[in-house]
């Protein structure tokens, strides 16, 4: 490990923390400066999840259950994978642009930091447009919780963060993984999108699919702990425990995995672009 590793990786929380409020503050401003862009670019983000929405209203007119699951069970599940989308949609959206940095040589701005790479990489880009999809995802959320008929306690809600936070791990670390591949090949863009289209699993249960791809979404590429596990934890504890419990820690492990996997690719990176 180099001198800089070692004095990036021996900063505290408080530092990071310090550093990427400056950042985001500068960032914002920039963005704001175009406010137009900022509306436009939000809005449009809620409409593509209300398109969503009506494609709920859609389907349910003519199957009124999917597997068990009725129309409010369904739009929880939608709700819910709309709020634990957003951290990677506004955190971690720069992940789009790796590979363009490492093809052409300008990623080796982030290795001369005394600061973790990881962290300056993605603390560049923030993306407001994820600030609609969260809204429309906790409005549809809210909905649906009123229309089960589930209890609002503090028990309920805590529980209902730390698998929030929970799903959240999985689809940040998903797309680390796919955009850590730009260290390795040159078609990581295809990666890239054929991992964010999975997403659109995560709106569904597992409980549908068959016992291939169950397996598939739940160990080799995790979208069922996007939505569908976390959310038995509030709608039904008694199904799936296993997977309920095991959910939170193999969310940390996930992203453990990926954040190795992406430092990894940093070590390998030669500085040349191509």
């Amino acid at each position: 490990m180099s001198k800089l590793e070692k004095t990036g990786n021996s900063r505290g929380l408080g530092f990071y923390l310090s550093i990427y409020k400056k950042i985001l503050i500068q960032d914002l401003k920039t963005k704001m400066s175009y406010r137009a862009d900022f509306v436009i670019s939000t809005f449009g983000m809620i409409l593509t999840n209300l398109s969503g929405f009506v494609t709920f209203l859609i389907l349910f007119r003519n199957f009124p259950t999917i597997n068990g699951w009725d129309y409010h069970h369904m739009l929880f599940l939608y709700g819910f994978s709309l709020i634990a989308l957003t951290p990677v949609q506004c955190f971690f959206d720069n992940n789009w642009n790796l590979r363009f940095m490492v093809r052409s040589g300008d990623f080796i701005k982030y290795c001369f930091r005394p600061i973790n790479v990881f962290f300056y990489f993605m603390s560049e880009v923030f993306d407001v447009k994820g600030l609609g999809q969260l809204a429309f995802g906790l409005g549809t959320l809210i909905y649906a919780w009123y229309h089960i008929g589930l209890k609002v306690t503090a028990g309920s809600i805590g529980l209902l963060v730390l698998y929030i936070f929970t799903a959240s791990l999985f689809m940040i670390a998903i797309m680390n993984f796919a955009a850590a591949t730009a260290f390795w090949m040159e078609g990581s863009g295809n990666v890239m999108v054929i991992m964010f289209r999975f997403k659109d699993f995560a709106k569904y249960p597992a409980s549908i699919f068959n016992s291939v791809f169950r397996f598939l979404f739940t160990f080799i590429i995790p979208i069922a702990f996007i939505a569908y596990y976390p959310s038995l934890a509030l709608l039904s504890p008694d199904e799936e425990p296993l997977m309920t419990g095991i959910a939170p820690i193999f969310g940390v492990l996930v992203f453990y995995l990926s954040y190795r996997f992406w430092m990894r690719g940093v070590k390998r990176y030669d500085f040349t672009g191509s």
